[in-house]
Parts: structure tokens; sequence; C-alpha cells
């Protein structure tokens, strides 16, 4: 009898613990990392920040990688991204090669113009390498990484300052920038969705 009443007492704490951390998650605001709205697992991006079993780095594993492809909400059409030859594009298609990113976007900052530009944070458990340099002026399709890991689209042309690294840019078609103006908000969550794979 003892031996049940121990077994319920410690099945009702587990239940209690994750429920817990469930809801700890969803409700802090922020980060795709705080919000739980990547589909990678704390335990493979610790692995991807090492690298492979095999020795190979993530940047080696998006090596080769020229195109990534973004969905602006979970049922958006697919738009693809032609990727720059550096080591922040190479990091990040590597990083996506082990894992599609499902990122949220928060529209939250007074000071952004959001008719031009969305920002996605990457959990920082990626480490990410950038080469910013002084950026004056955007093009519409143009998107940039920024420290701390953060991924910056500009769907419209703009004029901006600020210390960014180009990692890749997309066909600025009329169906490119509605997807992205008018990517929904996901239900029940107050924020919307864009998901990163490879082809």
């Amino acid at each position: 009898m003892k031996k049940h009443v121990l077994k319920r007492m410690m099945a009702a704490a587990a239940v209690m613990a994750v429920s817990m951390a469930i809801l700890a998650g969803c409700g802090k605001d922020g980060t795709a990392e705080e919000a739980g709205t990547s589909e990678t697992t704390e335990s493979d991006m610790q692995s991807d920040v090492a690298g492979f079993e095999d020795g190979t780095d993530i940047q080696s594993a998006g090596r080769g990688v020229t195109e990534l492809e973004v969905h602006f909400g979970d049922d958006g059409e697919a738009f693809v991204m032609h990727l720059d030859d550096n080591e922040t594009a190479r990091a990040i298609a590597g990083y996506v090669g082990t894992s599609d990113w499902r990122l949220p976007v928060y529209e939250r900052d007074d000071d952004v113009d959001y008719s031009v530009v969305q920002y996605y944070d990457v959990p920082s458990s990626y480490e990410i390498p950038s080469n910013p340099e002084t950026v004056t002026e955007a093009k519409a399709g143009e998107v940039y990484y920024s420290d701390p890991n953060r991924i910056i689209l500009f769907y419209q042309d703009a004029e901006i300052s600020g210390e960014y690294t180009k990692v890749g840019t997309f066909d600025a078609t009329e169906e490119f920038v509605t997807a992205v103006a008018e990517n929904p908000v996901l239900e029940g969550w107050g924020n919307k969705i864009i998901l990163i794979s490879q082809p």
C-alpha cells in the first residue's frame, strides 16, 4: 500500500515538474529559445555547436549549400533564399541542415519600421560567426545577420545604419513581399512564424 502511494506521489510530482517547465517556456517573451518554438532540442543544439561526431565542423557542413527554403507561416508558400559565400551563411546553412528552424517573428519594438523589415531571433545555443560591416542601405529581399543571433530580412528598400553581415537574398517579387507582410499571427501564440530548411 505504501509503495502504491509513493509511486502515485512520484508520478504526480513528475507530471507537475514537466507542466511547470512547459508553462515557464510558453509564458516568456523574447527569443525563439525562450518561446520554445524552435523544433531543435537542447541536446541537438549542443551537438550542433560542437560539430559532428566525425569531427566535421558546422561551417563545413554548410559548404556547397547555396540556397535555403523559407516559408512565412506554417502553411506558407516556399521561397528560396540565395546564400552569400561567407562563413556566416555557411554556419546558418550547416545548422539548418541538421534540423529545420521554426522561428518566431516578434514585432514589438516601437523604433522599428515593420513595413520594411522583420527580425528572427535564433536560439543562443547556436554559435554563428560574423564579420560585420557598416550598412547604410538595404535592398528589398536582402538578408543580414546581426550579433547576437538575429537574422534580419528587409522586404522593402530601406535606409539604415548598422553593423551587419549579409548572408543572402530573396527575389523580391510581389508574391514574396505579400507573403512576408501577410504572414499570419499563429493562433494562441501572439506572434508569427517562419520555417527555414534546406531544399
